[in-house]
């Protein structure tokens, strides 16, 4: 089916379309204004949509805020459009708004940790996790002139070992993308209505505090230490989980996230001509070195500083001359 036809038969054939940015994947995304009406139409190259609606009609069942799906085809979808509060913006215009959203979007976490899981998620073992940092090896360090040899292996088995060790066996719908400016403030619900979710259709089962990494550890804004603690208390307070094993899982899910999202940005500069990726790369790198400096990493922080330079911004545009 063509966007056109999709478009006519859901009845928006006649509206004003208006490209919006994109993520990281090859999905676009048009905003439609028909009149006072608005809506989202997300196009997916890869026609998958399916898990997106899974996703979405999951979190709207246990009380969360994701987007109405208005129509549906191959590839295609129209959503109900959440407006342009992203929290990254509200909080830009107002910072004092910061710890106030986080809290809200804690309590979303908190809300996921006691629903039942959907069906058919993937399920991220320390096996998967371990693996899933491989792009810093096969697409991060080549572009920095670098080769892993067999010190990627031993970065991975050192991370999969403790991971292992320090990973609840208990798991939790895990969103993955949790960060500022995939989440959009709307004011006029309430509780935790008021956070409206968007890119969750790469969602796993997976430890908790994984999502808490992704909001608080955000690779394109730093989040302030008085709200990344008042983050951390509500948690703790919320779930009643100890601080110790909250910021040991922390740091472990840290390093790890990190370092895929190196090679993940690395691919995305070379691969599909996004190097404004790469200026995000020396704020992953200092979350990584922040995680590595707990004592349970006195075997892996000197593997990963040893082959992985400080990403400078002179090495950097070495690497990607267009960044």
């Amino acid at each position: 089916m063509t966007i056109d036809t999709f478009l006519d038969t859901a009845g928006w054939g006649n509206a004003k379309q208006h490209p919006l940015a994109g993520d990281a994947s090859s999905r676009r995304y048009i905003r439609l204004c028909s009149g006072p009406k608005r809506a989202i139409l997300m196009i997916d190259p890869q026609g998958d949509t399916g898990q997106f609606e899974h996703i979405a009609r999951h979190l709207s069942a246990i009380g969360l805020s994701a987007p109405n799906i208005l129509a549906h085809a191959n590839g295609l979808m129209l959503l109900e459009d959440f407006g342009d509060a992203q929290f990254a913006q509200v909080i830009a215009a107002s910072p004092d708004h910061e710890t106030p959203l986080y809290a809200a979007a804690t309590d979303v976490l908190c809300q996921l940790e006691t629903a039942a899981l959907p069906s058919g998620l993937n399920v991220a073992t320390p096996e998967s996790l371990g693996q899933m940092i491989e792009p810093a090896f096969t697409h991060y360090l080549p572009s920095l002139g670098i080769t892993a040899d067999d010190q990627a292996t031993k970065i991975t088995d050192c991370l999969t070992d403790l991971l292992a060790r320090y990973v609840p066996s208990d798991t939790v719908l895990v969103l993955r993308d949790f960060h500022a400016e995939n989440m959009i403030w709307l004011p006029d619900r309430t509780a935790v209505r008021r956070v409206g979710l968007l890119d969750f259709q790469d969602a796993l089962a997976g430890p908790p505090v994984y999502d808490l990494v992704s909001m608080l550890q955000d690779a394109r804004r730093d989040v302030s230490a008085t709200c990344h603690a008042a983050t951390i208390r509500r948690y703790l307070d919320q779930t009643g989980r100890s601080e110790a094993e909250v910021l040991l899982l922390f740091h472990v899910l840290g390093v790890q996230r990190n370092l895929r999202i190196l090679g993940i940005f690395a691919r995305l500069a070379r691969e599909r001509g996004k190097p404004g990726y790469m200026a995000l790369i020396p704020r992953v790198w200092g979350h990584i070195c922040a995680s590595l400096a707990i004592p349970e990493f006195r075997d892996l922080e000197p593997m990963v500083h040893g082959l992985f330079p400080d990403p400078n911004p002179n090495l950097l545009q070495k690497g990607h001359p267009d960044a």
